[in-house]
This record gives structure tokens, sequence and C-alpha cells, in this order.
């Protein structure tokens, strides 16, 4: 297989973040990452947020190849061992500062939160591990179905949730939403 690198210039001028997902969750990741987006814009580099639903993978190389003059950036859930060495793997040799693993699942994120979690949901979040990413998926999904009062929906809700998650306290219980805000924020 040949070599797919991410040819990032010492001078950006568009920002394409993948994220796999549902589209409805786009404008949720726009707002979550409003620091890189106006550090973008502040440097006059365009920026896009892309959802690449049923193949992120597939789609972020592919825009590798076709988007060669923007650093295109890929969000993937860490998912279960076995799923991320074959995700790992189907990236090959790419950049490491353009993928980034975010935690097992995007929901992870909302418990490092709990003020967001109370405001859409109207009662307590519930208590757990505030280190975020070492939360079992099972764990994860458990915790926000209690939050939600009984049924959490990964659209309907987590759209909101993305919105109105402090990215300071998710940086701060996530070392790898950290890593990612310190690297995109270097931008350009």
């Amino acid at each position: 297989m040949a070599k797919r690198r991410n040819r990032r210039k010492s001078v950006v001028t568009e920002l394409r973040i993948y994220f796999e997902g549902d589209k409805a969750l786009k404008p949720g990741f726009h707002k979550f990452l409003r620091e890189i987006v106006e550090r973008a814009r502040s440097k006059r580099c365009k920026f896009q947020v892309v959802e690449a639903r049923a193949t992120p993978i597939q789609d972020f190389l592919d825009a590798v190849s076709t988007h060669r003059d923007s650093w295109n950036v890929l969000l993937l859930d860490h998912e279960e061992p076995e799923e991320f060495q074959r995700r790992k793997k189907a990236l090959g040799e790419c950049d490491q500062e353009s993928v980034f693993w975010m935690v097992q699942v995007m929901e992870s994120w909302f418990l490092a939160d709990p003020d967001a979690l109370e405001g859409l949901f109207g009662q307590q979040a519930p208590k757990g591990n505030p280190k975020v990413e070492e939360v079992p998926k099972r764990d994860v999904f458990e915790r926000l179905k209690k939050a939600a009062g009984g049924e959490y929906h990964k659209v309907k809700h987590g759209a909101k949730l993305l919105e109105s998650i402090d990215p300071a306290k998710v940086r701060k219980a996530a070392p790898n939403c950290e890593r990612m805000f310190a690297i995109l924020g270097k931008l350009g």
C-alpha cells in the first residue's frame, strides 16, 4: 500500500476536520471546536467540519488525496481494542498530527461536564470516574441514560450536548482532546 501522507504546509489555507457520525452533530462539533475555528479565521484559513458517516477512515484517506492543499484531520472514536487495531491498520502511515483518537465513544466527553448534562436533562448528573478516557463504553451510556432520566439518544441529545459542553473541562478530563486542541491550535 502506498503511503498517503497529509501534506501540511507551514501556512495552512484550509482546515478540514472529519468526524464519524450523523450530520446533525456537525453544528455541535463546530461550536465545540470554536477556539480552533477562531484561530483558523484569524489566519484567513477556511474551516470545515465534515461528517464521515459510514466510512470515516476511507473518507479521510480520500480527502488526503483530493484536498492536497488542505490540512485534513480525522477524529475517531477509540472503540474496543480489536476495532482500534483494525482502524489503526487501515490508516497506515498517516501523519499522527492529523489523526486524533478521541475516547471509546464521543459521549465520554459529555461526562467531563456535569453542568451541561444537568442543563439539558434538568437533574443532577451521576458521578463516576472523572478521567473520561478510562470509562468503558457501556458505563458511559449507562451514566448518560441515568442523566437523561431513562433514554439517551445519540443524535438528538448528542448534538445539543456537543454545543453546550465546555471544551476546557473536556480538555482537562481527556488528554487526547487536549492534544488535539494543542496541535490544531498551532495552525499556520
